[in-house]
């Protein structure tokens, strides 16, 4: 029989070994603003310019962008505010579209060109609490339990 410790080490390397993380994430704030996160990396040496859109059948509506003459359809301009985020990456909130949102929608957001979208059905949006962003980060499951392992 193994040690507990051998089984302990195990179990945190596989938890610990590299994950895909998602590029792009989709929540609902306490406050009802949609939230999509947008991990995709800039190129380096180069300003970063994004875009965030999102398309329901075949038509694609563009909701923020820095690039120059790209603008924002008319319906969202005002509702929407970027901000960066560390160490990459975008975060997009709208205000006042939860309501609107078509039942099946493919959220996409481009950096510098370099893409990624998610599809998500506007009944499986879900809240943007702690535990859930926590939980579904790469790395974070792994590190809790090595803490709590350690404090034990």
């Amino acid at each position: 029989m193994l040690p507990p410790v051998f089984v302990l080490c195990g179990v945190l390397a596989a938890l610990l070994t590299p994950a895909r993380c998602e590029l792009i994430k989709v929540c609902i704030e306490e406050d009802d603003h949609l939230r999509v996160d947008c991990r995709v990396k800039a190129k380096t040496n180069q300003i970063s310019s994004y875009q965030f859109s999102w398309s329901s059948g075949s038509k694609e509506s563009l909701i923020n962008a820095n690039v120059s003459g790209l603008p924002a359809e008319s319906q969202f301009r005002g509702k929407s505010e970027v901000t960066e985020l560390e160490p990459h990456g975008y975060r997009m909130r709208l205000k006042g579209f939860t309501d609107k949102l078509p039942h099946n929608t493919t959220y996409l957001c481009k950096i510098n060109g370099a893409g990624a979208s998610v599809t998500v059905e506007k009944d499986q949006l879900v809240r943007c609490c702690a535990v859930s962003l926590i939980l579904k980060n790469c790395w974070s499951v792994g590190l809790l339990l090595f803490f709590h392992v350690a404090h034990a």
